[in-house]
């Protein structure tokens, strides 16, 4: 039967983005292939100290040096630089002049988490507890009864310090936040969900022995918490005022489904981005604009601080590169592009009345530009120009990257922030590009193999 001439303009005209997988199937292996290597990194880098330590070998291991403002660079050349051991910034020197602008991909390596307080340590009941406060956007009621891992570092008086990674191995202790029992939760039950554990009420359970002969002294489940501390990394309680340490979800990386399709873990958000972003970078042998691969600290509370992208050593970077080619920072910013490289909220069909349909990413159709992000009324928001997202859309087009386009929820529903805003105000043009995440923030988050590796396809073609 001859098809309508409606059908047929049907098909010219209007536009659904595909499953990845009915129109380019191959993808699927490829894909499953690429995951192997993230799961491995999330796994290893869940902090961003960590993040900065395991980039920084992948760097040197494929042959990046130290960038040093007063040498010579020609194209090819590989470079990093780190900021204070929690961002990392690496490059490779393009064919094209520096003055013909730079191609940026900036990714934030921060997840929300659980952070000490400088007097942590406390006895109640003959428990000894650390107080926390937590850091970012979480739903505070999701961290109890999980098993949670330490990791950090802690400065000693004289000068030395010791890093802290306990929990991740299997003969490892966890630790754990309680939560009330059914049977007693009446009068908890009629709090609010924001408020089902309250931020006082995140403490973490580390001992319940007392310290050996111990009648004459007041706490001493406390000391002898003391005392394990002490003979494993030889610190005192003064000593966490010194200190950086995080809790995060003692859970590995796992395939999710028969299909095995999805992974699930902590940090997708954002690390789903930085770890393409670094490998499409490493991959970068010969590109015709110098790239910048940003791996950036503090976004999920704002960007704030010298680590943050809400500072100045991104620029400072651009301006010292620059001078080596004897250009001037400010027009190699005016002519360069960046994506922020962030994740998005994935259409979940279990909560369908905070997205908008037409405007939502789904998984498994690929990574998700987003166009502007912010709240209400596009409030603090990068909002891309129609000639950036033209530019873009034609590089993921002529390299058959699969990309679909997302906004943060529907209308008035919330709203949120990345890099870009700050990736602005050095007059680049910037877009956010990363891919669709489901329960984003929570302890063990989902997203789909397909949409990683596209997300990886994007940023080599963005790279080229």
């Amino acid at each position: 039967m001859a098809e309508s001439k409606a059908k047929a303009l049907q098909k010219e005209l209007s536009y659904e983005y595909p499953h990845i997988a009915k129109v380019t199937p191959e993808h699927i292996e490829k894909a499953a292939e690429f995951a192997k290597g993230y799961k491995n990194f999330l796994n290893k880098s869940k902090t961003e100290r960590e993040v900065v330590k395991e980039v920084t070998s992948l760097l040197e291991a494929n042959g990046y040096t130290v960038f040093d403002p007063k040498k010579s660079y020609k194209p090819g050349d590989k470079i990093y630089k780190v900021n204070r051991k929690k961002a990392i910034l690496a490059s490779t020197i393009g064919t094209e002049p520096i003055t013909e602008g730079i191609r940026i991909n900036g990714a934030h390596i921060d997840s929300p988490r659980l952070d000490l307080r400088p007097n942590p340590l406390y006895e109640k009941s003959e428990i000894s507890y650390f107080k926390t406060h937590y850091y970012g956007g979480v739903k505070k009621y999701q961290w109890a009864t999980i098993p949670l891992s330490m990791h950090g570092v802690i400065f000693k008086k004289d000068g030395s310090f010791v890093e802290i990674n306990i929990g991740e191995d299997e003969e490892d202790p966890v630790f754990y936040i309680s939560d009330l029992l059914p049977h007693l939760s009446k009068k908890q039950d009629k709090r609010t969900l924001d408020e089902g554990i309250k931020g006082e009420e995140l403490n973490i359970f580390l001992g319940t022995l007392p310290f050996d002969d111990s009648d004459d002294v007041k706490e001493s489940v406390k000391l002898k918490t003391l005392e394990i501390l002490n003979k494993m990394f030889g610190i005192t309680e003064r000593d966490f005022a010194r200190a950086e340490i995080e809790f995060v979800p003692a859970l590995k990386a796992r395939d999710v489904g028969f299909d095995r399709s999805l992974v699930a873990g902590y940090g997708h958000d954002d690390r789903v981005c930085a770890y393409p972003a670094i490998i499409a970078e490493i991959e970068a042998k010969a590109p015709k604009h110098t790239t910048l691969t940003i791996l950036a600290d503090k976004e999920e509370i704002g960007s704030e601080g010298n680590t943050g992208l809400d500072s100045h050593y991104v620029y400072d970077y651009i301006e010292y590169l620059s001078q080596c080619f004897g250009a001037d920072v400010k027009e190699v910013c005016e002519k360069s592009a960046c994506l922020s490289s962030d994740v998005n909220a994935a259409f979940d069909p279990t909560f369908p009345d905070v997205y908008e349909p037409n405007n939502s990413a789904y998984l498994n159709k690929g990574c998700v530009l987003t166009k502007y992000t912010g709240a209400r009324g596009k409030s603090s928001s990068s909002d891309a120009s129609a000639e950036f997202m033209n530019k873009v859309i034609s590089i993921m087009d002529e390299n058959k990257v699969h990309w679909q386009i997302g906004e943060l929820g529907a209308v008035d529903v919330g709203g949120g922030g990345t890099i870009a805003k700050f990736v602005a105000m050095m007059n680049i043009d910037v877009v956010d590009l990363g891919v669709p995440v489901i329960s984003m923030h929570s302890p063990y988050e989902v997203i789909s193999k397909l949409d990683l590796y596209n997300t990886y396809l994007a940023f080599k073609a963005f790279y080229l």
